[in-house]
């Protein structure tokens, strides 16, 4: 997993509109809050992603985009959006090498197999495209604020 300080490594992955999403675009103008999630149907995930959807206006105003990224294809994270009225901007990682970028893959066992499951942790990235906060996601509810808090405390 990355650290505060750590270079945020650069990317370019397609949205839930099939198009193509580069990090760097972003640098010298935003912050970027860059959410890792498992996958869109996961109750705690459709939480996060709700509340931080409900609060993109208010970081917006802060100077910071909000990106998530899943393994998930780009068709499920359209239906994702749609059913549930998300502003944040979803990327998909189906190969998960960004995933594995960011250090947010875990080995699981379930019933004998072992699965790669994406780890529910948030970076907030400067605008110089450095790491400020790692922020691991300890209960889906509050944790949008949580972040908040910090992009708002960043100069």
């Amino acid at each position: 997993m990355l650290k505060a300080g750590d270079q945020a490594p650069v990317f370019e992955l397609p949205d839930a509109s099939m198009e193509m999403l580069d990090l760097s675009t972003f640098r010298d103008r935003h912050k970027v809050v860059l959410f890792f999630y498992p996958r869109d149907s996961a109750p705690q995930c459709i939480q996060e992603a709700i509340e931080f959807s409900d609060l993109e206006e208010v970081f917006a105003r802060h100077g910071a985009v909000l990106l998530g990224i899943s393994r998930d294809n780009f068709l499920s994270h359209a239906a994702f959006r749609e059913q549930h009225g998300l502003a944040a901007q979803l990327l998909s990682d189906e190969d998960g090498a960004v995933c594995r970028q960011y250090g947010v893959l875990a080995e699981q066992q379930v019933n004998g197999v072992t699965r790669c499951q994406v780890e529910r942790v948030t970076y907030i990235i400067d605008r110089d495209g450095k790491v400020c906060h790692v922020v691991p996601v300890q209960h889906a509810k509050g944790h949008a604020a949580e972040v908040l808090k910090l992009v708002k405390e960043m100069k």
